[in-house]
């Protein structure tokens, strides 16, 4: 049985809920950034639809996080 602190180390489906959210946060943070870097709109740079569909994909990626660490008890 893993310490209440280690929950998150012990638990592959954690694990693999906390990944799949940061690459997802770090395709939208990509995505912003090469807006700004290029001096154009982010909306200009990627359809506003991949735009739509990243921020789902994080806001989905956290409520499927939460409601693991819910359901197990196990976060960091």
């Amino acid at each position: 049985m893993c310490s209440p602190s280690t929950y998150a180390i012990c638990c592959p489906e954690h694990a693999r809920l906390e990944d799949e959210y940061l690459q997802a946060r770090d395709r939208m943070r990509s995505l912003m950034r090469l807006g700004k870097l290029t001096g154009v709109s982010c909306f200009a740079a990627a359809k506003d639809q991949e735009l739509r569909r990243l921020a789902d994909q994080v806001a989905m990626a956290i409520a499927r996080l939460k409601e693991h660490t819910a359901a197990h008890g196990c976060e960091r």
